[in-house]
């Protein structure tokens, strides 16, 4: 997959995608239609707050990867938008309702458990299960034409591990650090504690050994 988004691409294409399936009536999106969704309080993670300027020239340069397209409606001077990027009939993306859920969520929110998927795809597509959450991801990253996702290592504390998109190059995986519990910790210290004495103890034998050799 050589495809490469920026924040604010897949801020626009996952609010587009979002919009065309929740508000049908309201789609394609003018401008500031568009900047007030990609804006948004609710259901964004980072919130932005990109302005119309921003907007459009990350609208251009997705036009330029043919992901989304605008046009002015008849009788309006206003030009919509809307997306290209998956499940169009003429691109190279095709996903399941379910798989497109699973990466406008992504877009959108960023990484997530497939418990936090299943409940924020809700509005886009519906899952029985959290089971069915995690089969979709598993096809989402083993499609020939992907990997789209990937798994991220459970941070500690958390049951569930988390998933992110690969649609912006590989996802930096950090090494999470190695959490001591108090026992633990109490443990250690003690067993040091126990090795100098110990050490001290020998010490103290190999010089009483040295004074009797030179008492000899």
């Amino acid at each position: 997959m050589n495809t490469h988004l920026t924040q604010n691409e897949t801020r626009v294409i996952g609010s587009l995608i979002e919009k065309e399936i929740t508000t049908p009536d309201q789609y394609p999106l003018s401008l500031n239609a568009l900047t007030n969704a990609c804006n948004q309080k609710s259901n964004r993670d980072p919130v932005l707050n990109l302005d119309q300027s921003t907007v459009q020239e990350t609208l251009d340069e997705l036009s330029k990867k043919f992901f989304v397209n605008g046009k002015t409606s008849y009788g309006s001077r206003v030009e919509k938008y809307k997306h290209r990027f998956c499940n169009v009939g003429f691109g190279a993306l095709e996903f399941t309702q379910q798989e497109q859920g699973i990466i406008c969520t992504m877009f959108l929110r960023g990484p997530q458990t497939p418990g936090e998927l299943r409940t924020h795809t809700h509005r886009l597509c519906q899952f029985s299960d959290v089971q069915e959450v995690e089969a979709a991801l598993d096809h989402l990253m083993q499609r020939n034409d992907g990997p789209f996702v990937v798994k991220l290592p459970r941070e500690p504390g958390k049951r569930e591990s988390r998933f992110a998109h690969l649609f912006s190059g590989e996802v930096e995986i950090v090494a999470t650090e190695t959490i001591v519990e108090p026992s633990q910790s109490t443990n250690i210290l003690s067993e040091s504690s126990r090795i100098d004495q110990l050490e001290q103890e020998v010490k103290a034998l190999r010089e009483e050994i040295e004074l009797l050799k030179e008492l000899i």
